[in-house]
């Protein structure tokens, strides 16, 4: 069964509602083998393109990875991004801001860590917390040092949402594809995953009385990724929400979705010149005469 990244994009300026979006779908491998095998044959496909785009030194692309604790987004990129050259890729996790970052506006720290062209940056999660966990704990508002006038609840989010779009529009228009993930994963299946890290030793590490904690919110977290997949799903930077109850389809499906942006992309290995060809036959001759 083929695997269509446009099945999971979010319309631009069109009514999203998380209910209605699958959490899990159809397996589209019959067996582990099978996934074993699609998984590689798409990992090789992006390390050649990820050559290419190294190459061609035209466009940045950002990869950003949302979604609850648990939902795969370590996993996800561990084994989608398995291929690519560490020479050409950065990963960067944000976790609570720090005191210097909290001294700047909420776009500052991740704008710092944008890819260069030719490059593929990802953020395991990103500049979205200031829409989501900001949201739904307001009072962390607090400790950003706004002025008074532009903390109010009722407008905040929606100037938020205004300066993302923006940013990602600009980006856009100098070279950067970006492109969001959200990994869609049901209440259900977070309390399974939560019940195996404290069933594994090696996964006790993951668990924290605060993971349990926010499951009480979850309602609360769901009407916040609804509003900001909505607000900030545009053409030039959509999102995908990608039912992820299933590691493995979750994986496949991520990896055709950033396969697709590469290859949307106008890449070509730079063409060499006449003069380039004349350097490059002397420097062939005197590396023929070393023998």
């Amino acid at each position: 069964m083929r695997i269509h990244s446009k099945d999971f994009q979010v319309g631009s300026g069109k009514r999203f509602d998380l209910k209605k979006w699958p959490t899990i779908v159809k397996p589209y491998c019959k067996t582990k083998k099978q996934y074993q095998e699609l998984l590689e044959k798409h990992i090789a496909e992006l390390s050649a393109l990820q050559q290419l785009h190294y190459a061609s030194n035209r466009y940045a692309l950002l990869l950003i990875f949302q979604g609850m604790d648990s939902a795969g987004k370590d996993g996800a990129i561990r084994h989608v991004m398995s291929g690519v050259n560490p020479e050409g890729c950065d990963v960067f996790s944000f976790k609570q801001p720090s005191a210097e970052e909290l001294e700047h506006d909420f776009l500052w720290r991740t704008t710092c860590r944008l890819p260069e062209r030719g490059r593929i940056g990802i953020f395991n999660r990103s500049y979205y917390e200031e829409v989501l966990i900001v949201r739904v704990h307001p009072e962390i508002l607090r400790n950003q040092h706004l002025p008074e006038a532009f903390r109010d609840e009722k407008s905040i989010w929606k100037d938020r949402y205004r300066s993302i779009v923006d940013l990602e529009r600009h980006l856009y228009y100098n070279g950067t594809r970006i492109v969001k993930i959200f990994l869609n994963l049901s209440y259900e299946e977070q309390r399974k995953r939560f019940l195996a890290r404290i069933d594994e030793p090696d996964k006790n590490w993951k668990v924290s009385p605060s993971d349990n904690h926010e499951r009480k919110y979850w309602k609360h977290y769901m009407k916040a990724y609804e509003d900001c997949l909505q607000a900030t799903s545009t053409h030039h930077a959509p999102w995908y929400a990608v039912p992820a109850d299933n590691k493995e389809n979750a994986r496949l499906i991520v990896s055709r979705i950033v396969l697709d942006a590469l290859k949307d992309l106008k890449m070509a290995y730079p063409k060499t010149s006449e003069k380039r060809r004349q350097e490059l036959q002397a420097i062939r001759k005197e590396l023929a005469q070393e023998k």
